[in-house]
């Protein structure tokens, strides 16, 4: 089973000038045009069995709306997709938040330092990742560098630290490898660490004998396949995986035995 554990869509009356703002604002260009059913038809074409798809969350007031279009999809689309729900630090009641979450029947919740301007080790996200911990929800958390949205980085390795030696999240998944652009601090810092690495949009990026090290070094238990769809293609993520030099066992865990076991598939 192939899963790809990162990935976004967009509602269809809204892709289109979503998708294109957040391209013109990165500068790159997105392998498709941000809709569930492009990201269908991707996984079709590419042989993933299941995507995970990431809600992001820019405002509190999007808390309910966004929800229940994730709720929707994971009604709709049961075995094909998996959404998380969305959570934004500013919300009014986190703890109300969290037992709408839970009767929605999420297994995770997105956290996007960068886009909800707050930083990772805030009291407030520490609140956030109490309560899923309670709830023994995954926690998926953008790392490192934003390319729409510049420096600093809102969750940098040193701060994942912190969260990681004060709360000991058990589902803490870093995406980007631990830190988009920072992997050597990512190196430093959390290889090791009893935290979930994902490969989004990282292959082709971070120099391949380093990805290589870090997976070694962090162990590949605790490496997931994942794209950021709609910015990299899957299949093409896929034949970079299947290229590295490592054990083709290991190449399995990450593309879909990991995930699966994570999620309690």
């Amino acid at each position: 089973m192939i899963i790809d554990f990162h990935t976004h869509v967009f509602p269809d009356d809204i892709a289109d000038n979503a998708v294109s703002k957040l391209a013109r604002s990165a500068h790159i260009t997105p392998c498709n045009d941000g809709t569930l059913k492009s990201l269908l038809s991707a996984m079709q074409k590419s042989g993933v069995d299941l995507s995970v798809i990431l809600p992001v969350m820019t405002h509190p007031k999007q808390f309910r709306r966004i929800n229940e279009v994730a709720a929707e999809y994971n009604r709709s689309y049961s075995g094909r997709v998996l959404s998380f729900g969305g959570i934004h630090p500013d919300c009014d009641s986190i703890e109300e938040c969290f037992r709408i979450l839970v009767d929605l029947g999420f297994r995770g919740i997105k956290l996007h330092p960068d886009y909800q301007q707050v930083m990772f080790n805030d009291a407030r996200y520490k609140k956030i990742i109490e309560l899923a911990c309670e709830n023994d929800m995954i926690i998926s958390v953008h790392a490192g560098y934003d390319l729409s949205m510049g420096y600093p980085a809102h969750c940098s390795p040193t701060m994942a630290l912190e969260i990681l030696r004060e709360l000991k999240p058990p589902k803490l998944v870093l995406a980007h490898c631990g830190g988009f652009d920072q992997w050597n601090d990512v190196e430093r810092l959390l290889v090791g660490q009893e935290v979930y690495l994902d490969l989004a949009y990282t292959l082709g990026f971070i120099p391949e004998e380093q990805l290589v090290r870090i997976i070694r070094h962090h162990g590949a238990d605790r490496i997931l396949f994942a794209t950021d769809n709609p910015w990299q293609d899957q299949a093409n993520v896929i034949r970079r995986i299947q290229a590295l030099p490592i054990p083709a066992s290991d190449k399995q865990k990450i593309l879909g035995d990991n995930a699966g076991d994570l999620l309690g598939l």
